[in-house]
Parts: C-alpha cells; structure tokens; sequence
C-alpha cells in the first residue's frame, strides 16, 4: 500500500487565496487588516519564523506591524510593547516569538495579550472558549490538521483518533477540538504520551494516528493499522535534518500521510492568517 500525502502545502495556497479575498473586501470598506508581531532577542530561527509570517501577510494583504527588541529587554519593556499593541486600532491580532530570553516570564507576557488579538488562541480564555464550544480563534496547529484532514476526505466523525502528546500547542486542544461535535470532527479520542509503556496497543486500533511528541520516528510500521491515516505534527532536528514524528516505513501501510516537511507546517501558518483576518473581520461586525 502506498499512502495518499496528506498534502498541507496545496491545501495552505488555497486557503491564502480565499483569504485575500477576504482582506480584499474588508479594504474595501476602509479596513486594513494588522497583524503585530513581538521578536525579542536575536534568536536565528525564531527570526526566520517571523519573516515567513512576514511574507505570509504580504500575500493575502495583511500589514505586518513588527517590533524588534534586543535581548537585554526588560520584562517590563515586552510588556509595555504588548500594552501598545493591544492599545493600538490597527493591530486587530498579535504573536509573541517563543522563547523569549532566559529570565523573562514567557505566561506572564502571553497572558498580557488580549483573548481577541490572540492569533495563535492560545490564550486561556480562549482555550475556555474551546472547552466550551463557544466561538472564538482556534489553535492554529490543531485546526490545521482538523481541515487538512477534512480536505483530504479522511473519515474522522465517528472514529477512533489517537493523540500522541498532551503539549499545550497541539495534544491537549487537539484532542478536545477532534471530540467536539462539528464538522470534521466528532471522533472517539485516545491521548497517549511518552510516558505510556506500549503505545501500539493503542495505535494499533486507531483509524487516525496523530504524533505530536516531538521525538523522531516514534511512530513506526508497525504500529500502525493498514489503511489508517497517520499525521506526524511533532518535529525534531538531527543535525541540521528535520525529523518528523512518523518514520519513513510507515506510507508502505498508511492509507493516508503528511510528508516530513510541507504537511503540518503550512497549515499551522495558514490558521494563523485565518485568525488574523477572523479578528478583523470580528472588529468589522
């Protein structure tokens, strides 16, 4: 069996378009849409991370409002910077690059952002909102995989998914946006972690394989079921490759696959432009 990818690269470009439209007519009517972005530090990869949502704005139109601040910022100085941010009209949405530098309170300066500019929906009101189905921005990784599935026509509604990993950023909201009744979702859900002794006794049953550990190749052939869908959201670098959650073996017994790289990661960006214009779009209303 050759596993169909799950291809989050095409399913991204399409969502961006839909999105361009959107700022377009919210342009139209005299809007800009503003995304403000926090980089504190001269960390190498959170300042790439930061220029592709750069780019990723200038696509569909967003307006990148960014502040640099050096690594000796104090903890009040971010915090200061996230006020203005919140405080400003044409900022409708706000990320905050992770990690910020040793000694600042990393809870403390996301807890300053406002639940209605979180762009990532990360912020515990708006986890609320999750819990409680009520309207409110997403998380981005976890809504990526819920549409990259949908879009691939992978039967989720019903289903036994198993979540490995209890992360904040994907596991925990994952798993309670996959067991809600919506579209797309709707599914039996298992979390297991690494802490767990046999994980294929569990993975082994599921229709839906979700690896968010972040360990290299933990998910392997053999613990898959054939024909099950298996995601690989969890990362980790050997050397200067990239490595995914799911080993390689495992597209000879899936039905369906992301790839190493262009899977999840698209998505993730894609969600948190989504947010970003749904903010606007909220202001607008």
């Amino acid at each position: 069996m050759t596993a169909e990818l799950l291809d989050g690269n095409r399913l991204a470009a399409r969502i961006k378009m839909e999105l361009a439209d959107r700022v377009a007519r919210l342009n139209a009517v005299g809007r800009t849409v503003g995304l403000g972005t926090v980089l504190v530090g001269d960390d190498g990869p959170s300042a790439k991370y930061v220029a592709m949502k750069h780019i990723d704005c200038e696509e569909v139109g967003i307006v990148s409002h960014h502040a640099h601040l050096g690594a000796d910022a104090t903890q009040q100085e971010i915090e200061d910077l996230v006020d203005s941010l919140n405080a400003n009209p044409q900022v409708h949405s706000i990320l905050v690059q992770l990690p910020l530098p040793a000694g600042i309170n990393e809870e403390q300066v996301l807890l300053r952002v406002s639940p209605d500019k979180d762009v990532d929906g990360l912020h515990p009101t708006n986890l609320g909102r999750l819990v409680m189905g009520a309207p409110g921005p997403l998380p981005c990784t976890p809504a990526g995989i819920v549409e990259l599935l949908s879009a691939h026509h992978v039967p989720v509604e019903g289903k036994n998914v198993v979540v490995i990993g209890r992360g904040l950023t994907i596991g925990r909201p994952l798993a309670l946006l996959l067991a809600m009744r919506r579209p797309g979702c709707n599914a039996a859900v298992t979390v297991i972690h690494t802490g767990v002794s046999d994980m294929a006794t569990y993975t082994r049953q599921a229709d839906v394989i979700i690896a968010a550990a972040g360990v290299a190749g933990i998910v392997s052939a053999d613990m898959v079921k054939p024909g099950a869908a298996v995601v690989g959201a969890g990362t980790s670098w050997e050397g200067k490759k990239l490595m995914s959650d799911v080993a390689d073996d495992v597209s000879e017994v899936a039905g369906w696959i992301t790839p190493r790289i262009g899977g999840v990661g698209p998505m993730t960006r894609a969600m948190l432009l989504r947010n970003a214009v749904l903010a606007a779009e909220k202001i607008q209303s």
